[in-house]
C-alpha cells in the first residue's frame, strides 16, 4: 500500500467531499470513445493481504451521450469460466465540475452501485466514494491515467484508513481497437 496526494476532505459530520479540478470538463472522457481490448488484473480476494492475481481479457465499447454530458460503456469478458457483462454510466455536473461514475454488472442483479465522484487533474482522473464491502465501510477510489490516450489505464483501490493507504485490487490496461 502506498501513500499519495488525495483530492477529497471530510465534513465535520463525516460526509465525503470530493474536490473538483478547476479544469474539469464534459470532454474529460472523450479519449475513451470507441472500442477497446482490455487486459484485466484483479486480486483474487480483497482486504486480507492477498497477493494472488486473476488475469482475464475483455472487450469494451464506450459511446458519448447527452451532448457530451454523459457516456456509457459496455464491458464483456469471460470470468471464472462464465460470461461476464458490466456497464458504466458517467455523467458530468456542470455546476460542481464533478463526474459521477456508476457501475453495474451481472453479479449485481441489475442494480447500479453508488457512484464514485471526481474529476481529472491533468491526465489523471481521481474518483472516490464510501463503499460497503463485506459489511464494512471502506473508501473506494478509481483512477484513470489517460497520459497515453490509446492505452489508458484504470485502477481501483480500497482504503480502510480514510485514504492514508490503499490496496489496489483491480487494474485494466486498455488498447484502442482500430476499425
Amino acid at each position: 500500500m502506498t501513500q499519495q496526494k488525495e483530492y477529497f476532505n471530510y465534513s465535520k459530520t463525516g460526509e465525503l467531499i470530493n474536490i473538483p479540478s478547476p479544469t474539469s470538463s464534459k470532454d474529460d472522457f472523450n479519449f475513451f470513445k470507441g472500442k477497446w481490448k482490455i487486459k484485466n488484473r484483479r486480486l483474487k480476494t480483497r482486504l486480507n493481504n492477498c497477493t494472488e492475481w486473476i488475469e482475464f481479457d475483455a472487450d469494451q465499447e464506450m459511446k458519448i451521450m447527452l451532448h457530451g454530458l454523459g457516456n456509457i460503456d459496455h464491458f464483456y469478458a469471460t470470468f471464472d469460466d462464465k460470461p461476464f457483462e458490466g456497464m458504466s454510466l458517467r455523467f458530468f455536473d456542470t455546476q460542481t465540475k464533478l463526474w459521477s461514475i456508476y457501475w453495474s454488472d451481472v453479479t449485481k442483479t441489475g442494480v447500479l452501485e453508488e457512484p464514485v465522484l471526481g474529476s481529472f487533474y491533468g491526465d489523471l482522473g481521481v474518483f472516490y466514494t464510501k463503499h460497503l464491502f463485506e459489511g464494512k465501510e471502506v473508501l473506494m477510489k478509481f483512477e484513470w491515467d489517460k497520459s497515453d490516450p490509446n492505452n489508458p489505464i484504470w485502477r481501483q483501490g480500497f482504503s480502510e484508513d480514510d485514504g492514508k493507504t490503499w490496496e489496489w485490487n483491480w487494474y485494466m490496461y486498455a488498447s484502442r481497437v482500430i476499425d
